[in-house]
């Protein structure tokens, strides 16, 4: 299988990069950092090829042109993804529009060239990975989930768009997991996963082609049973939680 893996320089990308590689698969790594790359295809030993491609995912025109060099991806892992860390202050707008661009539109910049060559074969797997952050737009992290929750939407509709053209899309909500961006938590993590346990919980959902995939399940649950609470509880909830 030829998997596409963005954001594949560190944390979750890097780690399925790995479980990919000890399957076989023919993969091609994007990200900014080329001596991450680097260094990662020269540990992927057990893949049948690695390619790297050395992009920033919000220089969208440089992004597509990458892509469009491809032949024949069998699955894209949309992992590419960031956060500005936790606070009250308002997000100035210039940060808040780049975390559009990567955690949303660069999706759709990928997408646009690979979903005609998914249709044209009647094959192919999207995978967004998302966040359990979407569910509840938190006040300290208000451009990361709101940015999450349309990844939701988008993925959901991408979902329906192409039910019938043999696509596959699953969308991962993943909790707290080591990574650069957890790394600027200064606050205890409820459930949190080390990278490798993350990833293999990704890893195995993709395999069982699980259409939505929360977790750590307790996690889930307690958000899930915060967003049924009347409107005026769960607002006195959140707001202690600042």
């Amino acid at each position: 299988m030829n998997i596409l893996i963005t954001g594949a320089s560190s944390g979750i990308g890097e780690e399925l990069a790995r479980l990919y590689a000890k399957d076989g698969n023919s993969l091609t790594l994007l990200a900014r950092r080329e001596d991450r790359l680097l260094k990662l295809k020269s540990e992927l030993l057990d893949a049948k090829s690695v390619e790297i491609i050395v992009a920033d995912v919000t220089d969208f025109e440089l992004l597509q042109d990458k892509i469009k060099s491809l032949n024949d991806i069998d699955m894209v892992i949309l992992n590419a993804g960031a956060s500005l860390g936790h606070s009250l202050e308002i997000t100035p707008f210039s940060d808040f529009k780049k975390l559009y661009d990567i955690n949303l539109l660069s999706n759709h910049a990928i997408l646009e060239v690979l979903l005609p060559q998914f249709k044209a074969k009647k094959s192919g797997k999207i995978i967004f990975i998302s966040s359990l952050a979407s569910l509840i737009s938190m006040p300290t992290s208000v451009a990361y989930s709101s940015s999450k929750r349309a990844l939701n939407a988008y993925a959901e509709g991408i979902r329906y768009k192409y039910k019938n053209d043999g696509i596959k899309v699953i969308n991962i909500l993943p909790g707290f997991i080591k990574s650069e961006m957890t790394d600027k938590n200064s606050f205890k993590m409820p459930f949190f996963l080390d990278t490798k346990s993350g990833a293999k919980r990704i890893y195995e959902a993709i395999k069982k082609e699980k259409t939505l995939y929360a977790f750590p399940l307790r996690f889930y649950l307690i958000i899930s049973a915060l967003k049924m609470l009347p409107q005026f509880l769960r607002d006195k909830i959140v707001n202690s939680l600042r």
